[in-house]
């Protein structure tokens, strides 16, 4: 009776970690992404409000955006279960001229092209 219970137990624990492992498999760090082109403006990728483009100087143009490389510096898992990636841009520039990262929610901006994988 031990033994089984104990085994049930271990494979519980083994499936639970293979499927975190799969949910997690398909962004990591230094993945390298494009960012396409949005119909009416990103909603998966958080880029800032005009304001606050507008008040570090920078350029509030989407047009700049589209096409270039973005690799992933850190992904975390928010509450929901969406995974959240921290992205730059592959040129070291900064996004409008005023930010170095911006935060993206992985799975539907793949899924809405909003960022599309090398």
């Amino acid at each position: 009776m031990k033994k089984t219970v104990l085994f049930t137990f271990l494979m519980f624990l083994l499936s639970v970690s293979i499927y975190a492992q799969s949910n997690t498999s398909n962004v990591a760090i230094g993945d390298v992404f494009v960012i396409g082109e949005a119909n009416d403006n990103y909603n998966h990728i958080n880029f800032p409000k005009a304001n606050f483009i507008i008040k570090k100087g920078g350029i509030v143009s989407y047009k700049n955006i589209v096409g270039e490389k973005v690799e992933v510096t850190s992904v975390k898992e928010d509450k929901d279960g969406q995974l959240i990636a921290t992205i730059k841009l592959a040129s070291k520039k900064k996004f409008f001229n005023s930010h170095k990262y911006v935060t993206v929610v992985v799975d539907k901006a793949i899924e809405t092209k909003e960022l599309v994988k090398i």
